[in-house]
C-alpha cells in the first residue's frame, strides 16, 4: 500500500478555515463527535491489537488514542492563550517524547474520558466566540511568517483528530478485526 495513503487516509490538512459561522459550526460538530467516533474506532480490540502500530515504524493504536488526548489538550490551551494574550506564541513540544512517556501505555479509556472532557469544554467555548475572536492571532516557531488565528486552530484539530482515527479504522480493515 502507498506509504502516504498509509499516513495520510483522509489527506493532508489543506489548510482551510472556517471563516463563516456555518463552517465554524460544521468544524465544532466534528470536534464534537471525535470522542464517540475514537470510542468506536477502538471497540473491541485486546491488548495485541492496541499495541500494533498503523503502519511500519509508526505509533500503536493505543499511542495514538493517547497523543490525541495531549495534542488536543494542548490545542484547547493553545486557543485560551490565544483569546487571553495578544499574539501568543505557541510552544513546541516534542510529540514522539509525549507518546513515549509511561502515560503512553495506559488503557485507553483513560484519554478516551479526557478527550470527551476536552471536547466538550472547548466546543462549549468556541461557540461562544464573536468573529473577531476567532481571528485572534498566535504564532509558532516553526512556522515562520504563517499567520495564525484561533480559526486555524480550529480547523487543523478538527482534520487532526479524524486523521488519527482514519490511522485506526484502516488498520482494522487491512487486518480484519
Amino acid at each position: 500500500m502507498d506509504l502516504e495513503v498509509l499516513k495520510y487516509p483522509i489527506g493532508k490538512y489543506d489548510g482551510k478555515r472556517p471563516t463563516t459561522a456555518e463552517e465554524r459550526a460544521e468544524r465544532i460538530t466534528v470536534l464534537r463527535g471525535q470522542p464517540a467516533k475514537l470510542r468506536a474506532a477502538i471497540a473491541g480490540l485486546n491488548d495485541a491489537q492496541l499495541d500494533t502500530p498503523y503502519r511500519e515504524g509508526a505509533w500503536t493504536v493505543r499511542q495514538l488514542v493517547h497523543h490525541i488526548a495531549d495534542s488536543h489538550l494542548n490545542a484547547y490551551t493553545r486557543t485560551k492563550f490565544a483569546l487571553t494574550e495578544d499574539n501568543h506564541e505557541i510552544r513546541p513540544y516534542n510529540q514522539t517524547n509525549w507518546v513515549n512517556t509511561p502515560d503512553g501505555f495506559f488503557e485507553p479509556e483513560v484519554s478516551i474520558k479526557l478527550i470527551e472532557a476536552i471536547h466538550e469544554k472547548w466546543a462549549l467555548l468556541l461557540e461562544r466566540l464573536t468573529p473577531e475572536q476567532y481571528d485572534r492571532r498566535i504564532t509558532h516557531p516553526e512556522r515562520p511568517g504563517q499567520e495564525l488565528d484561533v480559526k486555524w486552530l480550529l480547523g487543523l484539530y478538527s482534520w487532526h483528530g479524524l486523521h488519527h482515527i482514519a490511522h485506526i479504522t484502516k488498520l482494522r480493515e487491512r487486518m480484519g478485526w
